[in-house]
């Protein structure tokens, strides 16, 4: 890629908002396996909507070590995936992109959270400032993957916020009750920039 071109993609970058799945979107209620256990945290859909309406890429990043653990497929993955979707369209919400990563913690992937290689799938897919981009999730991973790219990282209390909370090696930029919470937050950011 030449110089020019470069400067091309970085003036056409924008920030994204990378939001972890279950105990962020969606209630955490174990390993999900099927459509019919995906049950949406109040005000979610509506967060997502208000990101997709300030310009912001909503892009999921999740751990599903299920898949890798035989305890469901990667068809089943993408079944409940697709189920999130569905539900966000009928809110007037929507997602530019879900990645997994479906290994299992002792793989050692680069895919796994916290390590960033879901979130350069990403940037590989859209032209996302990484620098202004903001992570928001409920556990001590979210907030590390988003020291890892120099984004800004949100905790927030649903799902194992609440108990990962006591286990942050890095402070969060901000913990929010909830993804709503969040989104509110992230907005006053960056309208008083």
């Amino acid at each position: 890629m030449t110089k020019k071109q470069k400067n091309l993609v970085a003036a056409h970058s924008r920030p994204a908002v990378f939001l972890d799945r279950d105990g962020t979107i969606n209630e955490d209620t174990g390993y999900i396996d099927s459509p019919e256990s995906l049950i949406i945290i109040d005000g979610a859909a509506s967060a997502v909507k208000r990101l997709n309406a300030k310009g912001f890429k909503v892009i999921v990043i999740t751990n599903q070590s299920g898949v890798g653990r035989g305890y469901f497929t990667e068809d089943a993955a993408d079944a409940v995936n697709k189920r999130l979707e569905e539900i966000l369209k009928k809110d007037g919400a929507h997602l530019d992109g879900i990645y997994y990563c479906p290994h299992h913690p002792d793989d050692n992937c680069e895919c796994r959270k916290p390590k960033t290689g879901l979130i350069e799938r990403a940037k590989r897919d859209f032209p996302i400032d990484l620098k202004k981009s903001y992570v928001i999730g409920d556990k001590v991973s979210d907030i590390e993957i988003a020291r890892g790219i120099g984004g800004k990282g949100i905790l927030v209390l649903t799902g194992m916020g609440k108990d990962e909370q006591k286990r942050l090696i890095h402070k969060p930029h901000y913990i929010a009750h909830d993804l709503k919470d969040a989104v509110e937050w992230i907005i006053k950011q960056t309208t008083s920039d």
